[in-house]
């Protein structure tokens, strides 16, 4: 036997029987592979991809893996469409004395990957079809469990409960937090650590997302951007391995009042689907298709006017305009919640240090059908809303319709799954690195406004609105929205 290593590229070897079958060399080289052969034929295992951890069982070094169904152990998993199964691997070495050595070895490179080790998870129970317990259990549960993580779990009771936790929790405890949810839960979290005094260490903190709610965008772009499927397990895997991308945020300014949003902004079509078609939620998913098809018959327009600084690239859209004093004034006579405003605190985040008056401003006017911000891809499952989204450019995609035949709105619908509907002639698609909504009334219908809609949340509502009588968080009025660049980290699969 070779302890030693029998190449250059071999960190250890050693004799084992593997799963109790023949004797065999198995190898653990420096790209992080364990290498054998079954018979003739040649096996491995790639650490940082396919093993989860391992256990020492009595002379046995169990590694616990998930491999594809239908390729066994050599495939490389995560790729689109393969089916992911869990795997333990039993190698017993020949020689009882190396068995710490093998323990040794794949500790030490398992540990220098930056895995996780200990995580605080939220399972918000009542979001989308309240599946997100089971979920916890048949798929989060188990894999971090494998992987040897220290689980802290914390069922959300109300709205904003993940948020009032991460607001004053002891960030050294954990090594990041997951959200199993919908992509509510990961904005609670956003806006509770960036109102925390530590803020800048704080938002430092990897965020993990499973899905397990209606609107899955956050993980379904971050999984597709990797080519790899929307499901519990490889999100979870993504988590477990380890590494992290920077996600821009966006600060929502409207006086003194602000929120934090990493997805997207909607006024007009997009917001009145998201948000009305609630009266239809016991039909599920399908209520979104549903209650568009009623706003297509229906189709209304708002007055109204967006200003905007266009990122490189993008300077033909809109009219020049000189930037305004006074910016973001809510208006006295306007209702505003007081039990949840998000207002800038003495130590908290003040949103990203810009210099508004010297950017070169242009504009739209209204009427308008939609107007949507993106920052991420999908804005759900079956949205790719903003198919050129970075998730860290330090802008916005802003998806734009002034006027549109019913039919090709319909098309605009349609193609929505597959990013086609941004090549339409009646849409705008552009990039923009700051925003200005200024909202106005239903066309013909002037006692009436609309809802602006924030990461699937009512950020105000307008006169004669659906639910109109509900607290907003802002007013129907002018609001800023500006972009810090890689401002928060998530675990993603690349």
């Amino acid at each position: 036997m070779n302890e030693k290593g029998s190449s250059p590229q071999a960190v250890f070897s050693g004799l084992v029987k593997i799963n109790g079958a023949a004797t065999t060399q198995l190898t653990l080289t420096s790209e992080g592979k364990l290498r054998w052969t079954d018979g003739e034929e040649p096996r491995c295992l790639v650490l940082e991809k396919q093993v989860l951890g391992f256990v020492v069982e009595g002379s046995k070094v169990v590694v616990r893996a998930v491999v594809r169904s239908e390729g066994g152990c050599c495939s490389c998993i995560g790729s689109r469409g393969a089916g992911l199964v869990r795997k333990d691997f039993a190698f017993e070495p020949v020689h009882g004395d190396s068995l710490k050595l093998w323990s040794m070895h794949l500790r030490d490179h398992l540990d220098s990957l930056g895995r996780p080790k200990r995580l605080l998870v939220f399972v918000n129970p009542y979001g989308g079809k309240r599946i997100a317990p089971k979920v916890y259990l048949d798929h989060v549960k188990p894999l971090l469990e494998d992987a040897g993580v220290q689980i802290t779990l914390q069922e959300t009771m109300h709205r904003l409960h993940a948020k009032e936790v991460v607001s004053s929790m002891e960030l050294s405890k954990y090594d990041g937090i997951v959200c199993v949810s919908g992509d509510g839960i990961l904005v609670e979290v956003v806006n509770g650590l960036l109102e925390r005094q530590d803020w800048r260490d704080a938002i430092k903190m990897p965020l993990g997302i499973v899905p397990a709610g209606t609107s899955n965008g956050m993980v379904k772009s971050l999984l597709d951007a990797a080519g790899e499927l929307c499901s519990p397990e490889n999100a979870v895997l993504a988590i477990i391995r380890g590494h992290r991308c920077s996600l821009d945020v966006a600060t929502v300014l409207q006086g003194e009042t602000k929120y934090y949003s990493v997805l997207m902004l909607a006024w007009g079509l997009v917001a009145d689907v998201d948000i009305e078609s609630e009266k239809y939620r016991w039909m599920g998913s399908s209520r979104i298709d549903f209650y568009a098809l009623q706003r297509l018959f229906g189709l209304r327009q708002y007055d109204g006017q967006i200003s905007f600084v266009p990122a490189p690239g993008f300077e033909a859209y809109g009219e020049p305009i000189n930037h305004k004093g006074g910016l973001t004034s809510a208006r006295e006579s306007c209702d505003v919640s007081k039990e949840h405003l998000v207002k800038s605190h003495p130590y908290g985040y003040y949103g990203p240090d810009v210099e508004l008056m010297n950017q070169e401003w242009r504009t739209i006017s209204g009427p308008f059908v939609s107007v949507w911000l993106h920052n991420v891809a999908w804005g759900g499952e079956n949205t790719m809303a903003a198919p050129d989204a970075k998730f860290s450019d330090g802008c916005l995609d802003l998806v734009l319709i002034k006027e549109c035949p019913r039919l090709a709105l319909l098309s605009f619908m349609t193609e929505l799954s597959n990013g086609g509907h941004v090549k339409s002639p009646h849409v705008m698609y552009l990039k923009v690195k700051a925003f200005i909504l200024e909202p106005g009334q239903r066309v013909k219908e002037p006692n009436v406004g609309g809802i602006i809609d924030v990461d699937g949340e009512v950020l105000a509502r307008g006169n004669g609105t659906y639910k109109c009588e509900e607290e907003t968080l802002m007013a129907y009025d002018e609001l800023l929205i500006t972009v810090n660049q890689g401002l928060a980290t998530v675990f993603s699969p690349m």
